[in-house]
């Protein structure tokens, strides 16, 4: 498990990081599963337009199971 974690945390040595992301704030796995397939079917969806799908995702989920 902590090999999967630390596969999904990325390379921490990279330092042109060029997201759109708040200072602070930080990618939950949802979020990357979500940019790795994106970048897979050939990016056509910005970070913040995945953001808002991977949230809007996990409030039915939330709401859904309580």
């Amino acid at each position: 498990m902590d090999s999967l974690k630390k596969f999904a945390g990325g390379n921490s040595q990279t330092s042109g990081n060029t997201s759109a992301q708040q200072p602070g704030e930080k990618k939950d796995i949802g979020d990357r599963i979500a940019g790795f397939v994106n970048k897979k079917e050939g990016g056509k969806l910005s970070d913040q337009q995945l953001e808002t799908g991977t949230d809007k995702a996990r409030n039915m989920y939330e709401k859904a199971t309580g």
